[in-house]
C-alpha cells in the first residue's frame, strides 16, 4: 500500500513557476514509477510527466515538454514536479500517482497503469 499526499500548488501569473512535491509512504517506492496528472471539472485525467523507478526514464505530454520538468529523491519517498513558463491552459488539479508494478523500466502514461493517487493540488495560471 502506498499513500501519497501532494503539496505546491497554488496561484501564479502566466510565464511563472511552481513546484509540486508528492510525499509517499511505503517501503516500495524506490522500485515503482511515478506520475503526474491533471483534471479539469468533468472532463477525463490526462497525463502530464512520469518517471521510471530509478529515475532514469521520463516522459512527458507533447503540451508541457520542454516547461516541465519530473524528478525524484529515492531517499527522501518524494517525487516532484518542476513547472516553468506556465499558462492559463496549465490550469488543472493535478494529481501525484504510483504504479503497483516493481523494477518497471519504462513509466507508464494510462491512468489505469497507475494504483495509487493523491488528493490533488490545485495550479490556477492568471493571465
Amino acid at each position: 500500500q502506498v499513500q501519497l499526499v501532494e503539496s505546491g500548488g497554488g496561484l501564479v501569473q502566466a510565464g511563472g513557476s511552481l513546484r509540486l512535491s508528492c510525499a509517499a509512504s511505503g517501503r516500495t517506492f524506490s522500485s515503482i514509477a511515478m506520475g503526474w496528472f491533471r483534471q479539469a471539472p468533468g472532463k477525463e485525467r490526462e497525463f502530464v510527466a512520469a518517471i521510471s523507478w530509478s529515475g532514469g526514464s521520463t516522459v512527458y505530454a507533447d503540451s508541457v515538454k520542454g516547461r516541465f520538468t519530473i524528478s525524484r529523491d529515492n531517499a527522501k519517498n518524494t517525487v516532484y514536479l518542476q513547472m516553468n513558463s506556465l499558462k492559463p491552459e496549465d490550469t488543472f488539479v493535478y494529481y501525484c500517482a504510483a504504479s503497483k508494478v516493481l523494477f518497471s523500466r519504462v513509466p507508464g502514461q494510462r491512468v489505469y497503469e497507475y494504483n495509487y493517487w493523491g488528493q490533488g493540488t490545485q495550479v490556477t495560471v492568471a493571465s
